[in-house]
């Protein structure tokens, strides 16, 4: 199997690590009945820790598809190489970095690990592309 295949597998673990971050710390403060609920009512704001976890998460979702194209593009193309699965691990420990970051408020090496990431997005779409 193709590593880029492997680390979208381990991307979904990430993305399952992102929801039930952000879900607990919000059930946390809202109450199970809120989470069970239709969550029709109106809030107060998010305590400061669950805020950035539930944008860590949308930010998460933003360049998701990206990589998800990515990856596997280079696979059906049949362009992996040993610089697209660096690119895949690259964006993926960038992002697994990026969340406990943001949740602990930690400014500037949180936007370096978002950096990174793009970077390794970057290699992979660079080989999808070229050529």
């Amino acid at each position: 199997m193709a590593i880029e295949i492997k680390i979208l597998a381990w991307s979904c673990a990430l993305l399952l690590v992102h929801i039930f971050a952000a879900a607990h710390l919000k059930t946390k403060q809202y109450g199970t009945k809120w989470n069970m609920g239709a969550r029709d009512e109106s809030l107060p704001p998010l305590a400061p820790v669950a805020g950035r976890l539930v944008r860590a998460q949308a930010n998460f979702l933003e360049t998701y598809p990206i990589a998800i194209i990515c990856l596997f593009g280079v696979v059906v193309a049949d362009k992996a190489t040993e610089t697209t699965a660096l690119g895949g691990w690259l964006w993926l420990g960038a992002r697994a970095a990026y969340l406990p970051l943001y949740g602990m408020g930690v400014p500037v090496i949180r936007t370096l690990a978002y950096g990174v990431s793009l970077v390794g997005l970057a290699l992979i779409f660079q080989a999808l592309v070229s050529g």
